[in-house]
C-alpha cells in the first residue's frame, strides 16, 4: 500500500489557496481560502496564493482581480504570491523530462477517435470507462507501431495493484485501489502540462505542508500522491472540506446564482463579520456564534472542521453582520460609512461637520449593513421627501397647530437633546397630546419617515435651521 505520512511536525506550516480564475470567486470558494489562511496564521506559518490559470480559454483578468480584491477586503493577504502557473511552464517541462527519464511517464499515441471507441466498448460491456494501457511500456510487451505525424500525450505510469491512502484531517482514513486509477494524461500533445501534475510541482517547489481544499478534489488526491512519490517527495497533509450549499441546497456556484465576493463588500458587509460567518460554515468553537478575527485565529485548528456540507443563509449572515456593526464605535463607523455616503451624492466636505460619528452611533442598532446605515444617515445631509402614505397618515390638519407651536419653541430653545425634549413636552402639555401624536408627524417632516430612534436625538443632529424649516414646510 502507498500511504501518505504526515510531514514532520517540526516543519514550518505552509498552506496555499489555489483558485482558478475561470469564474468570479464566490463565498464557497473564499471559505476554502479562509481555513488555510487561518491555519497558517494560527501556526505562525506562511500562506501562499497561487493562480491556476492554465485554462487560458476560460481564465480572465477580471476574475483574477476579484480574487485579489476579495482577499484584500477580507484581510486575507498572502505572505507569498500571487504566483501564476502560466509563468512556470519552463519549470513544469523540466520536471516532465525528469519523470520521462526515470520511466514514470510515457508517450501515448492513441487518438481521440480511438479513445472514444474504447470508451463506447467499455460502457457497452458495463465496465468503467478508462484508458486500457495500450501504449504503456512493460517488460516483454510489444507496443504498436508509432503512427506518422501524431503528437503524443504524455501519461503517468500509475502503480498497479495495492492501494493509495492518506489520513485526511476532515474525512479520516481514505483509500483508493490503484486498479481503479488509469494512467493519467499529464501533458497534452502540444506539451502543455495538465492540472494534477502542475499542482504537485507547485506544492513541492513552494514547500506546502498542508493542503486544505474542497472535497471536490478528493479524487485528484491519489493521483497527486503518486506523482509526489515518483518525484521522491512526501505528500503534504490533506484536509478536504465539505461543500458549501446555496440556500436552495445546491452546490454554491455562479451558475446557481452565487454572487462574487466583492458584491458583499459593495453591499456594505464588514470583513470581520464575513470572516466570522464563513468560519462557522464548516468549523466551530463550542457554541460561539459571534467572535472577533483575533479570537478566530487564536481558536482555529484542523481538528474541529466539520464533515457535513454547510448551507449558506443570507439572513444569518446579515444577523452576524449586524452584531459586528453594533459593536463598533460611532467614530469607526463614520470612517467606514463615508464612502457609501459619497456614492449617494453627499460631498465629502459636508461630512466633516462632526455629526457623522454620533449619527452612526444613533442608527447602528437599526442596521445590518453599512449601506443601510448610509441610507439612514444620508437624510441628515440631503433634501428629504416624506413618504406620501406616512404624510397623509400623520401630518393631518388636526396636528398642524401643534407642529407650528413646536417649530416656534425649537426656534428659540437651547439646541441640545434635553432642551429639545423639554420643548416637545411643553407643546404636548399645551395641546393635550401624547408623544407619538406629535413625534411621528415631526419625524415624517424632518427625516421623511415616522419610525426613527429617539425624536429629540434625531432633531438635535438634524440641526435647528433644517428642523424648523421642515416643520413649517407642510
Amino acid at each position: 500500500m502507498t500511504a501518505a505520512p504526515n510531514p514532520s511536525h517540526a516543519a514550518r506550516v505552509r498552506t496555499r489557496f489555489a483558485p482558478s480564475p475561470t469564474g468570479f470567486i464566490h463565498l464557497g470558494n473564499i471559505r476554502s481560502a479562509l481555513y488555510p489562511w487561518a491555519f497558517a496564521r494560527a501556526s505562525q506559518g506562511d500562506f501562499i496564493l497561487r493562480i491556476e490559470d492554465t485554462d487560458q480559454e476560460r481564465s480572465t483578468q477580471a476574475a483574477v482581480d476579484v480574487i485579489l480584491e476579495g482577499m484584500q477586503w477580507l484581510g486575507m493577504e498572502p505572505d507569498e504570491g500571487p504566483f501564476y502557473q502560466m509563468q512556470r511552464m519552463d519549470r513544469y517541462k523540466q520536471v516532465l523530462a525528469q519523470l520521462q527519464a526515470s520511466g514514470h511517464v510515457y508517450p501515448c499515441y492513441m487518438s481521440v477517435a480511438e479513445l472514444d471507441a474504447l470508451r463506447e466498448r467499455q460502457m457497452a460491456a458495463k465496465e468503467k470507462p478508462r484508458y486500457d494501457g495500450t501504449w504503456r511500456p512493460e517488460p516483454g510487451k510489444q507496443l504498436p507501431p508509432i503512427p506518422e505525424g501524431v503528437q503524443p500525450v504524455l501519461r503517468f505510469k500509475t502503480p498497479q495493484g495495492g492501494t493509495v491512502a492518506w489520513d485526511d484531517k476532515v474525512k479520516g482514513r481514505v483509500e483508493f485501489s490503484n486498479d481503479e486509477l488509469d494512467d493519467l494524461v499529464i501533458a497534452r500533445p502540444d506539451g502543455t502540462p495538465t492540472y494534477n501534475f502542475c499542482v504537485v510541482v507547485d506544492d513541492i517547489d513552494m514547500d506546502i505542508t498542508h493542503v486544505i481544499r474542497g472535497d471536490d478534489h478528493v479524487n485528484n488526491t491519489p493521483r497527486q500522491i503518486h506523482i509526489f512519490r515518483a518525484l521522491g517527495k512526501e505528500p503534504p497533509v490533506y484536509a478536504h472540506l465539505p461543500t458549501v450549499l446555496n440556500e436552495q441546497g445546491e452546490k454554491m456556484s455562479k451558475r446557481h446564482g452565487a454572487k462574487p465576493v466583492t458584491w458583499y463588500r459593495d453591499a456594505g458587509f464588514l470583513p470581520d463579520a464575513m470572516v466570522n460567518y464563513l468560519a462557522r460554515l464548516g468549523w466551530s468553537h463550542g457554541d460561539d456564534e459571534i467572535f472577533s478575527r483575533a479570537q478566530f485565529l487564536a481558536w482555529f485548528d484542523l481538528d474541529h472542521l466539520g464533515r457535513s456540507a454547510a448551507q449558506f443563509d443570507e439572513a444569518k449572515l446579515r444577523w452576524v453582520n449586524a452584531q459586528h456593526l453594533k459593536a463598533l464605535s460611532g467614530d469607526v463607523l463614520a470612517t467606514l460609512v463615508q464612502p457609501f455616503l459619497v456614492q449617494r451624492g453627499i460631498a465629502a466636505t459636508d461630512l466633516t461637520d462632526g455629526r457623522l460619528p454620533p449619527l452612526c452611533e444613533l442608527f447602528k442598532d437599526r442596521c445590518d449593513t453599512l449601506v443601510a446605515l448610509a441610507d439612514w444617515v444620508r437624510v441628515f445631509y440631503a433634501e428629504v421627501t416624506p413618504q406620501e402614505a406616512e404624510r397623509a397618515q400623520h401630518v393631518t390638519p388636526a396636528i398642524a397647530p401643534a407642529l407650528d407651536a413646536l417649530a416656534e419653541a425649537l426656534a428659540t430653545c437651547a439646541w441640545d437633546k434635553a432642551s429639545i425634549g423639554a420643548a416637545l413636552k411643553q407643546v404636548l402639555a399645551a395641546h393635550g397630546l401624547k408623544m407619538p401624536q406629535l413625534a411621528m408627524p415631526a419625524r415624517v417632516l424632518v427625516v421623511g419617515t415616522a419610525q426613527t430612534p429617539s425624536v429629540d436625538a434625531v432633531l438635535e443632529l438634524m440641526g435647528r435651521e433644517k428642523v424648523v424649516a421642515r416643520l413649517k414646510s407642510r
